[in-house]
């Protein structure tokens, strides 16, 4: 059994919290140059528990400050996941000269002898997120026919002057409208028939998208997370649909009725997009859950456990004939950078003599080669722990072997071999790898495909190798960066 001790988990650019529990994101806003992050948060353990909204701000997606707990239980219940929006014109009346922030969330309450009951609330602040009142009216949506009806995203749909609910509703999402977020009527039901229904549906978002950074080109994309059954060893995960919605229905498209899924990876769940993003930054920003629910209160951290996905950027682009949701690390990462290594033209044995030389823990890689040829990369190596990320140009997929990456009995499926089918784009295949403590996150061929996988190592495992199936193979391009913000001062990490 590894002797890791807990510290040397915390991830240097990923966010967690000082201590304690930490699941899905929520109440993803951005208001007044902060990007908001809530989350699922158990106070008082390090395993699931009553829940709670936790609170992080950033000016820059690398840089957290971990704020005091936003919302706690009361006496509706717990509170599980939800969102938050700015209401710019005081649909809600919750607030006077300026606009506010206004949190949507489900209540969950426990019942004696009876299955829980789960009801929508309301909260709202009048100082950027740091003080936050309950609505006196909670809650404001209640449906008892789900036993599962929870995690609301909601956002403004200018076409018809509303807001829009999405919920999740057992194995399907509802769509609901509003004028001011407090009377919600029920639009349509999406679901039946259509995606994987392996578990049961969670945390939902919709939102449009350009084609190809065409304006004339747009479509809605529906994210929609499964939660894990035991049934099925890769555990919780998340899926995508493509369509048109028109303030009231989702109509999804041909290539919706084929399961597409967000991440092929064991950990990165419960994803969603920041609300109120400025026009004129135009970008989609998502986050993820690093986690699965599969091992979740199992992974060896003890002062705090959970950990979110570095940020992205989510686009659709045409690929192939297809139009797919295609993942970007989010440009602030680079801010972060401080070049280790910069090849160009360089033979794999002149890259292999100079990795030998490195002892990295958390940092970039960024690798473009000839599409003909097979790579694979040993990272976080030493003499008993590696993990493998490469092409098998041969099965035309990108992989993450976590097989001996670490620290892995605390559950059956945990170790193991994850890959996506991969295609070369203008014949070369180019990899970009973020590697921290306890994770990996792979973006092959421009965000083609993504694998994000957690892994436990001996801190003492920092050795980066590299070998191909041709000995005289040349990359076309190499560049290594260690990635380490410059924390403020009360800044956690």
């Amino acid at each position: 059994m590894s002797t890791i001790t807990t510290s040397d988990y915390r991830g240097v650019y990923h966010f967690s919290p000082k201590e304690k529990w930490m699941n899905d994101p929520n109440g993803m806003v951005f208001f007044k140059g902060e990007y908001h992050l809530f989350y699922q948060h158990h106070p008082f353990g390090t395993t699931w528990g009553p829940m709670h909204w936790g609170h992080a701000v950033t000016k820059d997606l690398v840089n957290w400050e971990e704020l005091p707990v936003a919302l706690a239980p009361d006496e509706h219940g717990t509170i599980f996941s939800g969102s938050a929006v700015v209401d710019w014109n005081n649909t809600s009346g919750f607030f006077e000269d300026e606009p506010g922030l206004v949190a949507i969330f489900t209540h969950h309450l426990e019942v004696e002898n009876n299955h829980p009951i789960q009801r929508q609330s309301l909260a709202y602040s009048k100082d950027s997120g740091r003080t936050w009142i309950k609505y006196e009216g909670n809650p404001v949506l209640e449906d008892r026919s789900f036993v599962d009806f929870r995690d609301p995203k909601v956002f403004w749909h200018e076409q018809t002057k509303e807001w829009i609910m999405i919920i999740a509703c057992g194995q399907t999402v509802c769509l609901y409208h509003s004028p001011d977020l407090k009377e919600w009527t029920l639009g349509s039901e999406f679901g039946a028939g259509i995606g994987s229904h392996d578990g049961v549906w969670e945390c939902p978002d919709l939102f449009p998208l350009t084609v190809d950074g065409d304006s004339s080109q747009e479509k809605w994309v529906m994210l929609v997370s499964i939660g894990a059954d035991p049934a099925f060893k890769e555990g919780s995960r998340t899926q995508y649909f493509t369509g048109e919605f028109n303030g009231i229905t989702f109509v999804p498209d041909e290539a919706s009725h084929t399961i597409r899924w967000v991440d092929h990876g064991r950990d990165n769940y419960a994803g969603v997009s920041w609300s109120d993003i400025p026009a004129e930054d135009g970008r989609r920003l998502f986050m993820g859950w690093m986690s699965n629910w599969m091992y979740a209160n199992q992974t060896p951290t003890e002062a705090y456990r959970g950990a979110m996905t570095i940020a992205r950027e989510l686009t659709l682009e045409t690929r192939d004939g297809e139009v797919m949701l295609v993942q970007h690390p989010a440009s602030e990462l680079e801010r972060a950078r401080k070049p280790v290594l910069s090849l160009q033209n360089v033979s794999i044995k002149q890259v292999s003599e100079q990795l030998n030389a490195l002892q990295l823990v958390n940092y970039e890689i960024d690798a473009e080669w000839p599409s003909a040829t097979s790579v694979q990369f040993a990272l976080r190596s030493g003499s008993d722990h590696e993990t493998l990320v490469g092409v098998d140009v041969a099965q035309g997929e990108v992989y993450v072997d976590r097989s001996r990456s670490g620290v892995g009995d605390f559950h059956e499926h945990f170790l193991g071999r994850h890959a996506a089918e991969l295609k070369a784009v203008d014949g070369n295949l180019r990899l970009r790898i973020f590697v921290d403590h306890s994770s990996v996150e792979v973006f092959a061929n421009n965000g083609q495909a993504v694998i994000t996988d957690l892994i436990y190592p001996d801190m003492t495992s920092k050795a980066i190798s590299v070998q191909a199936e041709q000995n005289d193979m040349i990359f076309n391009s190499l560049h290594i960066y260690e990635l380490s913000p410059i924390q403020a001062k009360g800044q956690s990490k």
